[in-house]
């Protein structure tokens, strides 16, 4: 039996500039996880996950069900991420084995949140598949391939950042200059250690779950339209992201200025739900840092010591929200 694990991302700083030939720093992390479990078998087979039920008690828990994630599990993304890979192999010549599987997952990172769920099945699916075979990909060409599963096969609007995290997994900047990206295909990503971060944590509500391209359809539209307020917003996240990189190569960890800044100018670009708005108030009414990991739902954030994060934590726990403090990979 082969068995893979990949983990949730968070996007410390730069997002959603990945996208756009922006820069980014992003993270994973252990306190979630997705399994992918794949077994040699006679015919290819793929095993419906916790995303993917069919049988409820009645028509009100199937209701709190698509609400909560949405009306596609992860049966479509297992399947993309066969078929990809088959085309990956076929254009460079790699003759797969004449031999079947069965594959499956869990998955226990929430929803639809903007922490990579759907990534991170994806990855977990490419990499249990490449051991199957026998395959190794560079792993800058992997997030590439990783990231066409559901931009290109699945029309679902995203960028590299969550693929070179969950890839790499490990702290890692990103530089997805236009000019870099058409010479070598893919970004400039340099690893760090992780205890060049400051005291970090992730907030979230479950009833916030919103699929990632509600978000980052009308975005591109309006990037693809040159939209000046746009390509101005793009710009800033990506000097904001050199801005907190010179601070953690120098040792310097107060970077919650530039987090917060990062926020307000994605609230001049993009709409922020009522429930997104408070989840971010009730972050700096304690005096913590606050923007978003990914397209809404969760935030990231600084806190300056434990009795602030307590107070982060009562505060969270009034408005139906969960904290946690990330498990760095």
């Amino acid at each position: 039996m082969i068995k893979t694990v990949s983990y949730p991302r968070a996007a410390l700083i730069g997002n959603p500039s990945d996208g756009y030939f922006g820069k980014t720093i992003a993270f994973t992390f252990s306190n979630f996880k997705v399994e992918v479990t794949l077994n040699e078998s006679d015919q290819l087979e793929i095993i419906p996950g916790n995303r993917d039920r069919m049988v409820f008690d009645n028509i009100e828990e199937l209701v709190s069900e698509v609400k909560q994630n949405g009306y596609y599990g992860g049966i479509r993304l297992i399947k993309a991420a066969i078929k990809k890979l088959h085309d990956y192999c076929a254009e460079n010549n790699i003759q797969l084995p004449n031999k079947n599987f069965t594959i499956g997952f869990t998955s226990s990172i929430p929803d639809r949140l903007g922490l990579a769920g759907s990534s991170a099945i994806v990855t977990a699916s490419v990499k249990a598949m490449m051991q199957f075979y026998g395959i190794e990909i560079p792993k800058q060409i992997l997030a590439n391939l990783i990231l066409s599963v559901e931009k290109d096969e699945l029309k679902i609007g995203a960028g590299l950042q969550d693929r070179v995290a969950q890839v790499y997994n490990s702290p890692v900047y990103m530089n997805f200059d236009n000019a870099l990206m058409n010479k070598q295909g893919f970004g400039e990503y340099i690893p760090f250690d992780k205890y060049l971060l400051p005291s970090l944590y992730i907030a979230y509500r479950t009833n916030l779950s919103e699929g990632s391209e509600i978000t980052h359809n009308d975005f591109a539209a309006r990037y693809a339209e040159k939209e000046p307020a746009v390509l101005n917003a793009i710009s800033q996240w990506a000097e904001l992201t050199d801005d907190v990189w010179n601070k953690l190569q120098n040792d310097d960890k107060n970077i919650a200025a530039l987090l917060n800044r990062n926020l307000e100018i994605r609230k001049g670009v993009m709409n922020v739900s009522k429930g997104n708005f408070e989840l971010i108030k009730t972050a700096q009414s304690v005096g913590a840092s606050a923007k978003f990991t990914g397209s809404g739902g969760a935030i990231i954030g600084t806190y300056s010591d434990e009795n602030m994060f307590s107070e982060l934590v009562a505060a969270m726990t009034k408005i139906g929200a969960e904290v946690i403090k990330p498990e760095i990979v």
